[in-house]
């Protein structure tokens, strides 16, 4: 048996501690390793540090349900020296712990923007994948076996059969596979380390709208090149040059239609 105490997960204040540089080099030492070990906890990070995201629409109706009298009741016992300075990030610090108990930030952040707009999941895929930098993924190993496990995971819920050689592109790294879902839609993702563009990502999720060739768009900075056959949406997502995109489209869409 392992007595070994299990690492304590940081707080949002803490790590919004760890953004503003606030820290001694031990405590950051200590995030910078539950970082490298949890991507989640990486992706959380990412979101705290953002500042372009519409976080007042976001929060606007979730704000309005929370317990500021309470919130603001155990600042009043607070004495002033060490009250917490009203910045931007421990506002939203303080709105992810106190709005939700128990839910991830991106969690919030994510069913928001599906309730705007549940018609346009590439959209939600876009303001996923807006959140992911190259460390997200450089650190993940590249085990076959994890990656059959995980897109067998895929496979049970969207009716796929897919294995890595299927996956495999000349340049960009498969690196996981996931399976996300919003308000009870699954959405599988794909990602891939590309070494010239970063963080690139193939979606897919159930469609009955017929077969559709490939199209074009550009999401948050990055290129999208989608398609459908007659079960299921697919996209694929990076800042890889469009062409470039389309080509790896095209390669993956003829092994999985194999």
């Amino acid at each position: 048996m392992n007595d070994r105490a299990r690492p304590t997960i940081p707080s949002d204040e803490q790590l919004v501690a760890y953004l503003d540089d606030q820290l001694d080099s031990e405590q950051r030492a200590r995030i910078d390793t539950a970082i490298g070990d949890d991507p989640t906890l990486n992706l959380r990070l990412q979101w705290l540090a953002r500042s372009s995201l519409p976080f007042k629409e976001a929060y606007d109706e979730l704000g309005r349900q929370a317990p500021m009298d309470r919130l603001q009741s155990m600042l009043d016992t607070l004495p002033a020296p060490e009250r917490p300075a009203m910045n931007r990030r421990w506002f939203l610090a303080a709105a992810a712990g106190l709005v939700v108990s128990g839910v991830v930030a991106d969690r919030l952040f994510l069913g928001w923007q599906l309730s705007q707009k549940k018609s346009n999941w590439r959209g939600l895929v876009a303001d996923y994948m807006s959140l992911y930098v190259p460390q997200t993924l450089e650190h993940l190993p590249t085990d076959e076996a994890v990656q059959r496990a995980q897109l067998r995971i895929i496979d049970e819920r969207l009716g796929l059969n897919l294995v890595p050689t299927k996956l495999a592109l000349p340049r960009p790294e498969f690196k996981r596979a996931q399976i996300l879902e919003y308000d009870g839609v699954p959405i599988a993702q794909i990602t891939y380390l590309d070494p010239a563009h970063g963080p690139m990502a193939l979606c897919v999720t159930r469609s009955n709208s017929g077969s559709r060739h490939f199209a074009h768009e550009r999401r948050r900075g990055m290129n999208v090149v989608y398609w459908a056959d007659m079960e299921h949406a697919w996209m694929l997502i990076g800042h890889n040059p469009a062409s470039e995109l389309e080509d790896m489209a095209k390669l993956l869409r003829s092994r999985l239609s194999a």
